[in-house]
């Protein structure tokens, strides 16, 4: 079973992967794309809130 420092280090390589999706997506005017990716990066995001993370260096998004 993984500890907290393992599922932080995941989680947050996750959300880097798909924060650069969405910049992609934005860029390419990919809205369903996004709006998808979106999700997932919310999920993410509240995640990484409910484990201690603090996003202010790591998340470019800002949504």
């Amino acid at each position: 079973m993984p500890n907290n420092a393992e599922i932080a280090k995941d989680t947050i390589e996750q959300f880097q992967k798909i924060q650069r999706f969405m910049a992609i997506a934005k860029k390419e005017n990919a809205t369903e794309t996004y709006a998808e990716l979106k999700s997932e990066y919310l999920s993410l995001k509240a995640l990484l809130n409910v484990i201690g993370v603090n996003l202010i260096d790591i998340d470019t998004i800002k949504e």
